[in-house]
């Protein structure tokens, strides 16, 4: 009988509650279990501290009576420090989805395009704080502009008007 400490859902619809229980791996999510180690309400702020709710005690003796906690719960133990933090065997779990993926690369891009504007002016500011104080900041050189030679340029055309 493998032994598995899950999540089995109640509450209202659209109203999730979670009981965290030990069961058997063949029963039913919401069906019956062996014990009752704690709660989760996911409906509560994530600083919370009635949000997630285990006894630890007993948690401990079925993990050392070969119980398998699931990845969510196991990621639950991890952060209470009944457990090391999990590392998933399966990478594309842990990764964000594609649209998420995506946002994240826009972000990224958006960001990097916004940097270049706000360092110039940062790097003024740091240039002005290491001159001494009696003297004046020195000033960047500004390139010159590329203009074509006067013997370059097109002559304007008269219309004659």
């Amino acid at each position: 009988m493998s032994l598995k400490i899950r999540l089995s859902r109640g509450g209202a619809k659209k109203r999730p509650f979670y009981r965290v229980v030990v069961a058997d791996g063949r029963s039913p999510r919401d069906g019956r279990f062996i014990e009752r180690l704690g709660t989760y309400d996911p409906m509560l702020k994530k600083d919370d501290a009635n949000r997630v709710k285990l006894n630890e005690e007993r948690i401990r003796h079925w993990l050392g009576n070969g119980a398998q906690p699931t990845d969510r719960v196991a990621r639950m133990l991890g952060v209470a420090g009944i457990i090391p933090a999990p590392t998933f065997s399966n990478p594309e779990k842990a990764k964000p989805r594609a649209k998420t993926q995506e946002r994240l690369k826009a972000d990224a891009e958006a960001a990097a395009e916004e940097a270049p504007a706000e360092a110039a002016p940062a790097e003024e500011a740091v240039a002005a704080k290491e001159a001494p104080a009696g003297e004046a900041a020195p000033a960047k050189e500004a390139a010159p502009a590329e203009e074509p030679a006067a013997e370059e340029a097109e002559p304007k055309k008269d219309n004659g008007d």
